[in-house]
């Protein structure tokens, strides 16, 4: 395996190492005596990508066993065309499932942004909620 292979697997960059070559190629130094010494030189490097947080894992929700009688909601985070087929998932149930309540919502603010308010009505009125949060 070449080195520039080995060091973007290991998250470093390959220019890191940019300097090796040159060092061993430098004539010894003739003030000072030579060292029998045959380890390469040692070159430290550091991952701009820091280290990340660790993850809180959050189960999955339970499946309903059915939808009959429940209220689903359709919650539109803002992404361009999610209201359109949010709507048209309402009208489906109006159609398919009448005994569905579906409600569509627009989330308040942009996606990361969080809508207390809005989960909040969602835990206490839902049984279910589907979100176009888009690709």
């Amino acid at each position: 395996m070449n080195r520039r292979t080995l060091l973007s697997l290991l998250g470093a960059s390959p220019a890191l190492m940019a300097g090796l070559p040159a060092a061993a190629e430098q004539a010894p130094n003739p003030t000072k005596p030579a060292k029998a010494s045959t380890a390469p030189p040692k070159v430290e490097g550091l991952n701009p990508r820091g280290t990340p947080p660790p993850i809180q894992l959050i189960p999955m929700a339970r499946r309903l066993d059915s939808l009959n009688r429940k209220t689903v909601w359709l919650v539109d985070t803002g992404f361009e065309g999610g209201g359109m087929l949010l709507e048209q998932i309402r009208l489906w149930f109006n159609q398919n499932m009448p005994t569905v309540n579906a409600v569509f919502r627009r989330k308040a603010g942009p996606y990361m942004e969080d809508d207390p308010v809005l989960w909040k009505e969602i835990k206490e009125k839902g049984d279910a909620a589907i979100m176009a949060v888009g690709h």
